[in-house]
């Protein structure tokens, strides 16, 4: 069983396959974590307490958790890996325990002033629901620590390119979410929610411990602040830890001002993003994370052709994917909305107003998903100032784009200013890119975008010729009928694309096509006979 676990991916493209099948499973969970939330609550004033308290404790650990991670860790922890595992070790438990220290030492002091803090970033907010939101927030205190150590070990597994386990971690943290809301919630009432979170937060620790003593971790209570690579961590980490910085003032803004517009508006914000991140987190983040230690290893070893050579590859993979997506989001944003979310406290006007919110957010589905990757690429060439200047530019244009949207469009208007910070940032960050690495071999990559294009285009004609005579053969009153209609077209189109690349000789298709078969006949002999009785646990 642990031999399983700790199976390393040789390429970038199985590696993402493996994430992208763990990631759309856990977005599935996700998905019916909100419909629970929408068919228990509705969008209105818990669900908005709920979501608001994320807000300081998601500040704390992705400032402190995720720019040492992301930015610093994982590099150094690879390139010590080559040369002296015994260092690596040393280093890692340095990192867990200054960052626990640093968490403990935080969240206490947030701990301690939420009171104070939480009515300027809910001010539409009332009395009773801000108290909620305030208990909310201090329970949720916890999971910053427990996920801070988590991340840690998730580098780890990264380096050691171990990513089936890690690709379990946010499964069972949105199945301690959904355990809450359906058990915890009835005996304490809206608090069993942060206690869920605390569950999966246990729980997404938990499940990687086994696989990160059995690659050799010890724990030691070492605190090597005058180490060099300690430190070289911490020089990478400060930018990285800025520009995630902008990225939680982003969300720390949209949640004042979307508190402003009425009951329910930051609940259908949270849902229409949590929606369109499905295809973000599935294909995008896969990649990026399946990506980085090779990005790394290769910028270590000063391998700069074979760097581009990988970074555009996967590029265009993303691409790939991501384009049919986006117009199937768009184009079927109603069905999805109403089969995702309709049922119980989740009404009609609901329905609309998150799928209007969603069309926004597909509009940037493209660069959103190539982000992770080019930000990954910058900081496996120690390079994390680039990405938090580009991204502070983009918060700018986000926050000035939701103050001049969010009077004529609503809770949209937040998610058009969203799309447009992040078409802008993306812009930014691969001209300064290729200026550092001349090329990107862009001349390929606009041959298969235009594939691409064309193949996306025919898909999305021929499913809104296929979508009303299909909705005349089903009830689009009830739920099956809905899903139905939407699951068909959808699966109607996904078939059009793919048969007009595969005639175009895509070769994204074909390679995508090739790394399935690899996996699939891995698994398969790894079913028939890698696992021994010695490994069984």
């Amino acid at each position: 069983m642990i031999k399983l676990f700790s199976t390393q991916s040789k390429t970038i493209t199985g590696a993402a396959i493996i994430l992208g099948a763990a990631s759309f499973i856990s977005r599935l969970i996700g998905i019916l974590r909100d419909r629970v939330f929408a068919h228990l609550f509705g969008a209105g004033e818990t669900l908005d307490a709920y979501y608001a308290a994320f807000r300081i404790p998601d500040l704390v650990y992705n400032l402190i958790i995720v720019g040492a991670l992301s930015a610093g860790f994982i590099p150094i922890f690879t390139s010590l890996l080559a040369k002296d595992k015994a260092e690596a070790w040393r280093v890692t438990n340095s990192v867990i325990n200054i960052l626990g220290l640093v968490l403990i030492l935080l969240s206490l002091i947030l701990f301690i002033f939420t009171p104070k803090l939480m009515p300027f970033l809910v001010p539409g907010f009332s009395s009773d629901n801000l108290a909620l939101t305030v208990t909310l927030t201090r329970l949720m205190f916890l999971s910053p620590l427990l996920l801070g150590i988590s991340g840690i070990v998730s580098g780890v597994l990264q380096s050691f390119k171990s990513f089936f386990i890690y690709a379990l971690t946010p499964i069972v943290y949105n199945l301690g979410i959904i355990f809450g809301a359906f058990f915890l919630v009835p005996v304490f009432g809206p608090v069993g929610l942060a206690f869920g979170v605390i569950l999966g937060a246990i729980l997404h620790l938990a499940i990687q411990l086994p696989t990160f003593f059995n690659y050799g971790f010890r724990y030691r209570p070492d605190l090597l602040l005058k180490n060099e690579n300690v430190r070289e961590i911490g020089k990478l980490m400060l930018p990285r830890a800025l520009g995630l910085a902008t990225t939680q003032l982003n969300l720390l803004v949209i949640t004042l001002l979307a508190s402003t517009v009425g009951p329910g508006s930051i609940s259908i914000f949270n849902f229409a993003n949590n929606i369109q991140l499905f295809p973000v987190g599935v294909i995008g983040i896969s990649f990026a994370i399946a990506a980085f230690p090779t990005l790394s290893a290769l910028a270590a070893a000063e391998k700069k052709d074979m760097l581009i050579l990988e970074l555009a590859q996967a590029v265009r993979q993303i691409i790939f994917f991501i384009v049919p997506i986006s117009l199937i989001f768009l184009l079927l944003r109603a069905q999805i909305v109403r089969v995702i979310l309709g049922s119980g406290q989740f009404d009609w006007a609901q329905t609309i107003a998150t799928a209007n919110t969603l069309a926004f957010f597909t509009f940037s589905l493209l660069p959103q998903a190539i982000i992770p990757i080019l930000a990954r690429a910058y900081f496996a060439l120690r390079d994390t100032w680039t990405p938090f200047l580009i991204g502070l530019i983009g918060s700018l244009i986000n926050i000035l784009g939701g103050l001049y949207f969010k009077n004529r469009l609503g809770i949209g208007g937040l998610a058009l200013a969203y799309s447009l910070a992040m078409t802008a940032q993306v812009i930014l960050l691969w001209l300064v890119l290729r200026s550092r690495l001349c090329t990107l071999h862009e001349s390929r990559m606009f041959l298969s975008f235009n594939k691409i294009a064309g193949a996306a285009l025919l898909m999305a004609i021929f499913m809104q010729i296929l979508k009303m005579p299909l909705a005349w053969l089903v009830d689009m009153t009830k739920l099956w009928g809905v899903l139905t209609q939407g699951a068909l077209t959808g699966l109607a189109g996904l078939a059009v694309y793919a048969l007009v690349c595969r005639a175009l000789r895509l070769s994204e298709m074909l390679d995508f096509g090739a790394s399935l078969k690899r996996r699939f006949i891995k698994l398969k002999n790894v079913q028939r006979g890698e696992i021994t009785e010695a490994d069984e646990v």
